[in-house]
């Protein structure tokens, strides 16, 4: 069953909006929505805009290539139309965040979920949330501990899984990642559960055995569910921005990475990773964390994202919002 952007979730308590969410990095953009608001420019205007976009982490290319489209809009004595301007930079920035609308793994049960990313990008955490979205979406999930690397990483997921009310299957520490997914697929196709999403070591992009162990994994599930693994999701902080995507870089030459999750949003002001992390992989952001409850976890949506940045509110004109 695809999830649909806007949908709205059966949940007790009122989830954080990815528009609230993105709060750091739209203070962080108050500077280009005064710069719009202007009708004449100057070379050092445009000097503005190019350091507060860099300062966003949107990527020096994206930077350069944004302000040639945005002066070609301007005239040569300077002159400008402001919302003429305004329009540009939205539809730019929206195309730069890739497709609008992927799927997420919809087919027959059990649609195997692998979520990948080192450690300490959120990916537990990540996993509990999703399950908790689908759950909320009526669909049942099981959890598959594949992370028999780390110390406390298969007891982080089960308390996690007793959290958010679903199985998981578990094996020993130090135990074979391959053997723990076999018997989660056997298990969910036992129960027609829909969806298996399997936990793996944060340190295999630097380590060539765990990232063996990761390719038996992916064989395994092959042979037990036809198109498996139906996603692979990596989690990247948005926190780390694009370090965090040269750390996991790992994981996108030999993991066969569907999607990203990109996780904390709501505590970093280089939200402009997004697109970022977007160009630099040609993989679409598929889902956003935005804020540490169960429920503070949603599909991306890039209009919503760039319209939450640059939209003009009121305060804007007299920098209220921004104090």
């Amino acid at each position: 069953m695809p999830l649909k952007r806007r949908r709205r979730m059966r949940q007790t308590e009122k989830p954080a909006s990815q528009a609230a969410a993105v709060q750091p990095t739209r203070r962080r953009f108050a500077s280009v929505r005064r710069w719009l608001r202007r009708s004449r420019l100057t070379e050092a205007d445009w000097d503005e805009l190019e350091e507060v976009l860099i300062a966003a982490d949107l990527g020096p290319v994206l930077v350069m290539e944004v302000l040639e489209e945005l002066r070609e809009t301007v005239q040569a004595d300077g002159a400008s139309d402001p919302e003429a301007a305004r329009r540009l930079l939205t539809a730019r920035l929206s195309d730069a965040l890739g497709a609008h609308d992927e799927p997420f793994a919809d087919g027959p049960p059990p649609q195997v979920v692998f979520v990948v990313g080192v450690n300490g990008a959120g990916k537990t955490t990540s996993i509990a949330k999703l399950a908790h979205l689908l759950r909320s979406n009526g669909r049942d999930v099981l959890l598959a501990a594949g992370d028999t690397f780390r110390a406390g990483a298969i007891d982080q997921l089960q308390v996690w899984a007793e959290r958010v009310d679903v199985p998981v299957i578990a094996h020993q520490p130090g135990g074979d990642p391959g053997a723990v997914i076999y018997d989660a697929l056997d298990a969910a196709q036992a129960r027609g559960t829909h969806y298996v999403i399997a936990d793996s070591a944060g340190r295999q992009h630097n380590n060539v055995n765990l990232m063996n162990e990761l390719a038996k994994m992916h064989r395994v599930a092959q042979r037990k569910a036809p198109g498996a693994p139906h996603e692979v999701l990596l989690v990247l902080d948005a926190l780390t921005g694009q370090n965090g995507l040269h750390q996991a870089r790992g994981f996108l030459d030999t993991a066969s990475v569907t999607g990203i999750v990109l996780t904390k949003l709501d505590s970093s002001a280089r939200g402009g990773a997004a697109f970022a992390v977007t160009r630099a992989t040609g993989l679409p952001i598929k889902f956003v964390g935005t804020g540490e409850r169960l429920t503070d976890f949603e599909p991306f949506d890039p209009d919503r994202f760039v319209q939450a940045l640059l939209a003009p509110r009121p305060g804007d004109a007299n920098g209220e919002e921004e104090t």
